[in-house]
């Protein structure tokens, strides 16, 4: 079997630099040659999952097909280069640290004393090739997370060093992205910072074959021999990556700067002619030349973050360019929502997404929220939280069913809409013990989400421990709701829909997560193109 080729990502100066979207990028480019390429993710903290972690901490938590989750890199990947990653592709120090003690107490250490070096190190290493050494690809990149110099980071750098040396040269490169800041009180773009990270990278014995330096304007010439000369790289491996109005422009800035051609070589691998990027551009032209501008809602919880939504927020670039329309995303805290001021915040949006999250903060709001955009007909879609919260609107005030709830918001309910899962009552621990990953949904004709996916059996990613009560749905259905979605073994209710409406679909899955530059989930799509026939309408 021909051995996989190894590049690492290491970043310095500064956190949020952008090593995964110069990953995600030099993947695409490399995948556009005709490269089976992959990414992977080695993350320092010591929680085993980003699964416990509230979203202002780390944003949004990305789920895989296969029920892992994992940093919301790797939905920069799939975005990318439109293939689905795994539980391989995310690697925490928490992992890490517990797969060794297991093994320590099973023995298989036969007594030694258990050490970061080489017993840590070595399941760091190991992990590092499990995708390169399935024969499923010809270029593995690693993105290490943290910055070079952090403490705990060592364990990565020290591993990246020894696989160096194990896979001998043309084999395994290493790019450090930095940041080459400007100094408006002196004019001039400063190297030092940059100097400084490369050389805390020599001291623990990496050499950088690859200059990525994130910059706000263009690097000269000499700026660029002046980084060669003292950072120890070739001038044609200092590559410029300066400030971009949109994350997808990059893969044509990195070309442009022949990161991707550097890289080949320095692997010992033919270019196989310039990289076919057709369909991407086509994304990109419809991306930048909207007809129309279309303003939908997100009500969610954790709205000051960004990164919380990041991929309902991609997904809404997707579906935009598919629509050839610009969505101007108006983010709306749920907290804040009230019957008294949600006319103000929502009668001139075009559409309103219902956004996922947990616990009982701001909850009335979202369920105030979803009866405004019922009852005055805007285009509505919920996304798993936001799903019940349209079925919890909907028992109150069409089947008048008084205070039904979820008894996630309260135990004490009369009317419990929304349950927990019954596989979930067992359940003690809270880490990677929800429905996850990709489940098979059982499409009913003849309703909008049939309409949607041109398909009577659909897979989407979930990530709940809720559900919707099948006490009700006999009463539901009579009232009106039209439960358009089941899993056909469980008949766990996946989408609900209401038929006289311009758009009202809500689903207990997390169709975010699917959607890539060359396929837009059709959901969104649909949703965006709701909008656009709205604001035609008014």
């Amino acid at each position: 079997m021909k051995q996989a080729k190894y590049i690492f990502v290491t970043g310095g100066v500064s956190s949020s630099l952008g090593k995964g979207i110069i990953a995600a990028s030099l993947a695409k480019l490399l995948q556009a040659r005709g490269y089976r390429t992959t990414i992977q993710k080695f993350d320092p903290y010591i929680n085993v999952d980003p699964g416990t972690l509230n979203p202002y901490e780390h944003g949004e938590c990305y789920v895989t097909n296969d029920g892992a989750e994992t940093d919301l890199d790797l939905g920069h990947y799939e975005r990318f280069l439109n293939v689905p990653t795994s539980q391989a592709n995310n690697v925490t120090t928490g992992r890490v640290y517990l797969s060794v003690i297991e093994k320590e107490r099973r023995g298989e250490f036969l007594g030694k004393t258990v050490q970061v070096v080489p017993h840590i190190t070595n399941e760091i290493k190991e992990r590092m090739q499990l995708l390169g050494k399935s024969g499923d690809y010809d270029i593995v990149i690693t993105e290490i997370g943290g910055t070079v110099g952090d403490i705990e980071s060592l364990p990565y750098i020290e591993s990246v060093r020894q696989l160096l040396w194990d896979l001998g040269d043309d084999n395994a490169i290493v790019i450090h992205l930095t940041l080459v800041p400007y100094l408006a009180a002196a004019g001039e773009l400063k190297t030092k910072p940059t100097q400084h990270s490369v050389k805390t990278l020599m001291e623990s014995g990496i050499k950088a074959d690859i200059l990525v330096c994130r910059t706000e304007h263009e690097l000269s010439s000499d700026i660029k021999r002046k980084l060669a000369v003292f950072c120890n790289v070739k001038p044609e491996a200092v590559i410029q990556s300066k400030d971009a109005s949109s994350i997808y422009e990059v893969p044509n800035n990195m070309l442009a700067e022949g990161l991707d051609k550097v890289a080949l070589q320095k692997l010992n691998l033919p270019e196989k002619g310039l990289p076919d990027l057709t369909k991407w551009n086509d994304f990109l032209h419809r991306l930048k030349n909207p007809t129309a501008t279309v303003n939908i809602g997100l009500v969610g919880k954790y709205v000051e973050l960004q990164d919380s939504y990041k991929s309902i927020l991609e997904a809404f670039v997707h579906a935009g360019a598919a629509n050839q329309v610009k969505v101007n995303v108006v983010s709306i805290h749920s907290e804040y929502l009230t019957k008294e001021n949600a006319a103000d915040k929502l009668k001139n949006l075009d559409g309103v997404l219902v956004a996922p999250g947990f616990g009982s903060r701001g909850i009335e709001g979202k369920i105030e929220a979803v009866r405004y955009i019922r009852e005055n007909n805007i285009p509505f879609m919920g996304i798993c939280l936001g799903m019940q919260m349209a079925v919890i609107e909907y028992a109150r005030n069409v089947l008048k069913l008084e205070n039904a709830n979820s008894t996630e918001m309260n135990d004490n309910t009369p009317h419990p809409v929304i349950t927990f899962m019954e596989e979930q009552k067992t359940i003690t621990e809270k880490g990677g013990t929800m429905r996850l990953g990709g489940w098979d949904c059982q499409l009913i004709e003849g309703t909008k989400a049939y309409d949607i996916y041109g398909t009577s059996l659909i897979n989407e990613r979930h990530r709940h421990r809720y559900e919707f009560n099948s006490y009700y749905k006999e009463k539901f259905q009579e009232g009106g709701m039209i439960f358009s979605g089941v899993n056909p073994d469980t008949q766990l209710v996946e989408i609900v829909e209401l038929k006289d409406h311009p758009f009202f679909v809500a689903v207990q899955y997390h169709p975010e997560y699917k959607s890539t530059v060359a396929n837009p989930h059709p959901l969104f799509v649909n949703f965006v193109k709701a909008t656009v026939q709205k604001k035609l309408n008014n």
